[in-house]
């Protein structure tokens, strides 16, 4: 984990937004085609639409995140699916109270 580039990443409001609907899919977002979120993730057509962006913004936001290791994809035939990555967040957790 590269701090520099988490703290990059979750300084935008929209970048944040989806890390905090990412953790509760099924709060946040309808399922996507019978996909099981927890285990699958969020399709980017749902965050686009929540987000109320369009795609390409909506997709450079989810690369920030993914390149920073707070999401991982999954592709599942034309659709890529998005989870947060809970062990990138407890490392991040452990970063900020034991370095900083």
């Amino acid at each position: 984990m590269n701090p520099i580039e988490v703290f990059k990443a979750i300084s935008n409001e929209s970048r944040l937004q989806i890390l905090q609907w990412l953790k509760e899919p099924y709060v946040h977002f309808k399922p996507h085609e019978g996909v099981d979120m927890k285990e699958v993730g969020v399709c980017v057509s749902q965050i686009t639409d929540k987000l109320n962006m369009t795609q390409s913004t909506a997709s450079q936001y989810l690369t920030i995140l993914q390149r920073a290791g707070l999401i991982t994809t999954k592709r599942i035939g034309k659709f890529t699916y998005y989870q947060r990555d809970e062990e990138a967040i407890k490392q991040l957790a452990r970063f900020m109270m034991n370095d900083m």
